[in-house]
């Protein structure tokens, strides 16, 4: 009998999975989304100016690459319409169930299998279960005091609202990461005063991102091998921003400097550069690459605002130095709660045992992807898989391959289910740990950690690194449930 495989999540790493195992023999696959359809955060985001900042021949699927990119980094509705697109292709749309949040996993011992259920009360059983919500699904918006008494209209950068029109407007911007750098120079011409209201500054790298000329698409479509080579160049590319942040003192002083060349430059006006300027180390938080933002802070009308948010009142925002800013919109671009995963989903394992109680210390699994005592639970863009510098879509490619064989290997022995040994879990969180010291990912505050100061988001090397750790299934990693005795059937 096939396995029953259920994917929580259809963005980029579900679709990988999907794809992945109905290759290879597993066709009782099934999505679920809460959103309408496929996409993920693709879907989610569609804020003036959303773009990936990876290449898209990078940014893309090893086995669908397309050589009709509009431009190097693509826009929003391109990428959303090329995962539709992979996911037509491969039979995986009529796999997806939208509108499914799903509230919880449970594992049956018995049984020997998980029970999916969903707010609405549906449920699915399956003998295999796939988490692929990521880290940047669920948006974060600070608790600002005075929220309820504020009068003006708000939103999250994540959850745009494309009816409230912003021209003319007095608009205030919370927090200044990728998104923000990405839809403020797309708004900062619209409005009458924009007020970026900024924590810490950001290293930027540039990102010229203009549409491909005709010539180059006709050489890229008709060159062999062209496309090819620029992924390959492109990930080696990322593979050095990586070595820059891993070798804080040698590698990354190189690419400070590029930066710091770049800041200089395109920061003319010395007071809004006083206050963009980063104070920590190059590559302790994620680089940005853009080309726009640093020149759209120094626009009439633009004013950055270092000082703390104390409260809002009905029609402004106050500072903690009594300073009182009107404004009639206020944009979230707080991100995302990176560490927190799967959560609120309740997940609960063998005897019972909650995920939530075993990441109490900090989220771990083995190479991000298995935890003890969750059999057959499996994890994409889990703890420790994000990238600083290079493409998601590849540890996504790499994982559904490394599940896929683990599935294969529980298929081929007649087991119910395969379970990461606790001490092998145990050994690889502890040597991931400590290949972080001496970068730079130790060296601020980020989204990388979670409240503990644990760094649970990143992979602490390369992506070619990853790959190889997880190129084969190691079966003496794990061990084989046996399937359930099946009761006799009456003559």
């Amino acid at each position: 009998m096939s396995a029953r495989v259920v994917i929580v999540g259809a963005g980029f790493g579900g679709i990988a999975a999907a794809i992945e195992l109905r290759r290879h023999g597993f066709h009782d696959v099934t999505l679920l989304d809460r959103a309408p359809g496929l996409g993920g955060t693709w879907l989610y985001n569609s804020y003036p100016g959303c773009a990936c900042d990876v290449p898209s021949h990078l940014y893309s699927f090893s086995f669908a690459q397309r050589r009709d990119w509009s431009r190097l980094c693509s826009p929003q509705e391109e990428i959303l319409a090329y995962l539709h697109g992979v996911a037509r292709d491969h039979g995986i749309e009529e796999r997806v169930v939208g509108g499914v949040e799903v509230v919880s996993c449970a594992w049956d011992e018995a049984r020997r299998s998980w029970t999916v259920g969903a707010a609405d009360g549906r449920s699915w059983e399956a003998d295999a279960v796939i988490v692929a919500t990521g880290q940047l699904h669920q948006p974060a918006t600070p608790r600002l005091p005075g929220a309820e008494e504020f009068a003006g209209h708000s939103f999250h950068s994540a959850r745009w609202d494309h009816d409230y029109p912003l021209p003319g407007k007095r608009v205030a911007v919370i927090g200044t990461g990728a998104s923000a750098v990405q839809f403020v120079p797309e708004i900062a011409d619209q409005v009458s005063r924009l007020f970026v209201f900024q924590r810490t500054g950001n290293w930027f790298l540039p990102r010229k991102n203009r549409p491909y000329p005709k010539w180059w698409k006709t050489l890229i479509r008709w060159v062999p091998g062209l496309q090819a080579w620029r992924r390959l160049f492109i990930f080696y590319y990322a593979e050095s921003l990586t070595a820059m942040i891993r070798h804080p003192r040698s590698l990354g002083l190189v690419g400070r400097a590029r930066s710091w060349l770049f800041m200089r430059w395109q920061l003319r006006d010395p007071e809004v550069r006083a206050k963009a300027w980063p104070n920590y180390t190059f590559g302790c938080k994620r680089i940005l690459f853009s080309s726009h933002y640093l020149p759209a802070l120094q626009r009439p009308g633009v004013e950055v605002v270092t000082e703390p948010v104390a409260r809002l009142e009905r029609d402004a925002i106050v500072t903690a130095d009594g300073v009182r800013r009107e404004i009639d919109c206020l944009i979230y671009g707080t991100g995302f709660r990176t560490t927190e995963f799967m959560f609120p989903m309740e997940i609960s394992g063998v005897a019972g045992r909650s995920l939530r109680e075993v990441w109490r210390d900090g989220a771990h699994a083995h190479l991000g992807v298995t935890v003890p005592g969750f059999p057959s639970l499996f994890l994409m863009y889990g703890p420790n898989t994000n990238t600083s510098g290079g493409s998601i879509i590849f540890y996504e490619e790499i994982q559904a391959a490394y599940i896929r064989q683990a599935l294969s290997f529980a298929r081929a022995r007649g087991a119910a289910a395969v379970d990461v040994r606790a001490e092998v879990e145990a050994a690889s969180d502890a040597e991931v740990q400590s290949r972080f010291r001496g970068t730079a990912w130790t060296q601020c505050n980020s989204w990388y950690r979670d409240d503990t100061g644990r760094i649970v988001s990143n992979w602490p090397g390369y992506m070619r690194d990853y790959e190889q750790r997880l190129r084969e299934f190691d079966a003496n990693e794990f061990e084989l449930l046996p399937a359930p005795e099946r009761e006799p059937v009456a003559a």
